[in-house]
C-alpha cells in the first residue's frame, strides 16, 4: 500500500507545525492525503503562509493558536480537533523553545519555561489522546527530542533536560499502550537546516559540519520522512524507540 492510501483521511495533530521541521511534517502528511491540524504559539505570519501551503494541497486542514504547557489550551485545541474530525489517529509532538545559558546565569524562569513547553507540553498532548486511542485500538504518538538529550551539550542543561525526559516518556508510554495497538517512538533530528541554523556564525556551521560524518546538515524534509515511517502501517511492530535523523553525529 502506498503512503497516498495509507494516510488518506487520516486525522494528524502537529504542535509547533508552522515552521521548519514541523512545517515539513504538515506539508508531507497533506501531500499523502491527510487531514492535518497543525499548532502554533505567537508566529501569525508563518502560520498564514503554513495555511495557505496546507490549503493548496491538504483533504482539510486547521490552524490552531495553543500554547502547548497550558492545559487549558491544549485542552481546547483537542476539542476543536474532534468537534470537526471526530477522532484523532496520530500526533506529533513536536512544539519546542530554547534558552541556551550557562547554568550559573541560567535563571529559573528559563529553566521552568523549557521544560514546560518541551516536556510539559509532550505530557499535556499525548494525555489528551490516549484515551481516543485506546478506544479506538490504534494510534500513533511521536516525539521530537534532540542529541542533546543522547551527548549532553554546554550551554543547554535545561533543554537536554527537557529532551533527555522526552526520551524516558516515550519508552515509559510505549509499554503502557502497545497492548492496546498504539505506538509511542521518537525521532531525534540532528543538525537541521532551518531559521535556527540559518543564524548561526560561519564559523560554528563549520564546527559542526566537523562533527557530521556525513558532511551536511539535515533538510527537514529527511525528518518529515522519519516521521512519516513512524507513523504508517510499516512501522506497526515498532515501539518505545529513539530514531535518530543525524547523519551520524551521535
Amino acid at each position: 500500500m502506498s503512503l497516498a492510501a495509507e494516510f488518506r483521511d487520516k486525522r494528524v495533530v502537529i504542535t509547533g507545525g508552522t515552521r521548519g521541521l514541523g512545517k515539513a511534517m504538515a506539508l508531507s502528511f497533506a501531500r499523502n492525503g491527510a487531514r492535518v491540524a497543525v499548532t502554533y504559539a505567537s508566529d501569525e505570519a508563518s502560520a498564514a503562509r503554513t495555511e495557505a501551503q496546507l490549503q493548496a494541497i491538504a483533504e482539510e486542514c486547521m490552524l490552531i493558536r495553543a500554547d502547548v504547557s497550558v492545559r487549558s489550551d491544549v485542552d481546547a485545541m483537542i476539542g476543536n480537533v474532534l468537534r470537526q474530525w471526530e477522532h484523532i489517529d496520530i500526533l506529533v509532538n513536536n512544539a519546542g523553545i530554547i534558552r541556551d545559558k550557562l547554568l550559573v546565569f541560567l535563571g529559573e524562569d528559563d529553566w521552568d519555561r523549557v521544560l514546560d513547553v518541551n516536556l510539559k507540553g509532550t505530557y499535556l498532548c499525548s494525555r489528551s489522546v490516549v484515551r481516543l486511542m485506546i478506544g479506538r485500538k490504534f494510534g500513533r504518538i511521536i516525539n521530537v527530542t534532540s542529541p542533546s538529550a543522547l551527548t549532553g551539550r554546554a550551554c543547554q542543561t535545561n533543554y537536554s533536560a527537557s529532551k533527555g525526559g522526552i526520551i524516558s516518556f516515550t519508552k515509559s508510554l510505549a509499554r503502557e499502550l502497545a497492548r492496546f495497538g498504539v505506538t509511542v517512538n521518537a525521532v531525534c533530528p540532528g543538525v537541521i537546516t532551518t531559521s535556527m541554523t540559518e543564524h548561526l556564525d560561519d564559523k560554528t556551521k563549520e564546527e559542526f559540519l566537523k562533527l557530521i560524518p556525513m558532511g551536511r546538515f539535515g533538510e527537514p524534509e529527511d525528518v518529515a520522512e522519519a516521521v512519516l515511517f513512524l507513523a504508517s502501517q510499516r512501522a506497526r511492530y515498532i515501539t518505545g524507540q529513539i530514531l535518530v535523523v543525524d547523519g551520524g553525529l551521535t
